[in-house]
């Protein structure tokens, strides 16, 4: 009685040539990613938007909006989402509308809004806020880079 036999010398030659197919491709994929890091600001005198929203985020976690403060804080952001939506609502109301190139003449309500942290706040935190701000009917949210120490 004759025994069945695996040939597995296709197999290997499958193999071998997958090994060197890999060994080609390996080095030509890209190993890093490029990112533009930003620029020292420069003070032309240029005047900011009086519509300009800016979050801050100070060392303690505490959130503030413009010059005032709330107590909102990155883990409970529900004082500063609500003071967003009301002046969202009140520009609408008032036609507060910004000049966007992209709106084709059409008005567009100014809800652009800047998150400024410090440079030590870890990623998560300010991504956080970031949510938090988005979830307002912020749009476009920035981070500002300014004087982060």
């Amino acid at each position: 009685m004759n025994r069945p036999e695996i040939n597995v010398t296709p197999l290997i030659d499958v193999l071998l040539v997958l090994l060197i197919i890999f060994m080609i491709i390996t080095p030509i994929k890209p190993t890093q990613v490029e990112a533009k890091a930003p620029r020292e600001p420069i003070n032309d005198g240029a005047q900011t938007s009086p519509l300009a929203l800016v979050v801050t985020v100070d060392h303690e976690r505490k959130l503030g909006l413009n010059t005032g403060t709330f107590s909102a804080t990155i883990d409970e952001p529900d004082a500063i989402v609500t003071r967003l939506k009301e002046i969202f609502l009140q520009r609408t109301i008032n036609r507060a509308f910004a000049s966007d190139p992209k709106a084709n003449g059409n008005p567009v309500i100014e809800k652009t809004v800047f998150i400024k942290a410090p440079k030590s706040l870890d990623y998560g935190s300010v991504a956080r806020v970031v949510d938090a701000v988005k979830s307002s009917g912020a749009n476009p949210v920035g981070l500002q880079l300014d004087g982060l120490d």
